[in-house]
């Protein structure tokens, strides 16, 4: 088994207080529910999170981007983690472009896969029948219209490319990979014995993730599953390059699609 090795500490290095990492994960790794406490809060407002046209999807995005910015600030002062620590050094940028375009190909894939494969075994198995298969399938789709405001991304040429760029790539892809890096980094200085080893980043990918998919519960019971596959995902491709960046291209571009597809499906 291969240990993940942390960079080198210089020589004036002082141990980082136990309190100051407790204080960093705790501003961190809870975030996604907060989202959550959040979304519930709108429930019943019938209302898209982006909604407003372009000028309020730039408002919303630029909001939640200083609150989680504002939150990793903290985070990171408190445990004085370091751009190694978080695993976004620039380090073969060039590389990780085609990488992160394969992964993200590679993800909408495996989940198609692993979708078809339960459902003909639920099938086969006469555990549920065709009819009721469609039924749970439509009850317990995304709740796109939750997210974006699907009319003007049919409609508004600007709203429908800011959701394709600042949106997936910034909002999502950047902002969720680097609270996933940031849980990755708590969790492993808080216990390295458990959380140090390349099998123990693994384990804390599955153990972020389920918090990544209950954050997303607000959507649906299947994109709560299918975040929480995707987050699985997106953490083992950031621990097996030592790197956030093809996680964030994989994540950017996957959510890009998914946006460019909401008017052919949903028009």
């Amino acid at each position: 088994m291969i240990e993940v090795q942390p960079p080198p500490l210089p020589a004036n290095h002082e141990p980082v207080k136990r309190w100051r990492l407790w204080a960093h994960l705790l501003l961190i790794l809870p975030y996604p529910l907060l989202l959550l406490a959040a979304s519930a809060s709108r429930e019943g407002s019938h209302r898209a999170a982006l909604t407003g046209g372009w000028k309020g999807l730039l408002v919303v995005c630029g909001t939640e981007l200083g609150i989680f910015g504002a939150f990793l600030a903290l985070a990171l002062w408190a445990s004085r983690s370091t751009r190694d620590d978080l695993m976004l050094r620039l380090r073969g940028l060039g590389k990780f472009l085609p990488l992160g375009l394969g992964y993200s190909v590679a993800i909408r894939l495996g989940i198609g896969l692993t979708a078809g494969i339960v459902a003909t075994v639920l099938l086969v198995t006469k555990v549920i029948t065709m009819e009721g298969l469609q039924e749970f399938a439509k009850l317990n789709r995304p709740d796109i219209e939750s997210v974006v405001d699907v009319k003007a991304l049919k409609n508004d040429p600007l709203y429908y490319w800011l959701s394709l760029t600042v949106v997936s790539f910034i909002v999502a892809g950047l902002r969720e990979e680097l609270w996933r890096t940031a849980s990755l980094t708590g969790l492993r200085k808080l216990w390295p014995q458990h959380f140090g080893s390349r099998r123990g980043q693994l384990i804390a990918v599955v153990l972020t993730s389920l918090v990544f998919g209950i954050g997303h519960f607000p959507q649906g019971v299947l994109a709560m599953v299918m975040t929480g596959l995707i987050g699985v995902a997106l953490g083992t491709i950031m621990v097996l390059h030592r790197s956030a960046w093809p996680a964030v291209i994989a994540h950017g571009m996957f959510d890009a699609t998914s946006f460019a597809l909401v008017p052919l499906v949903l028009g």
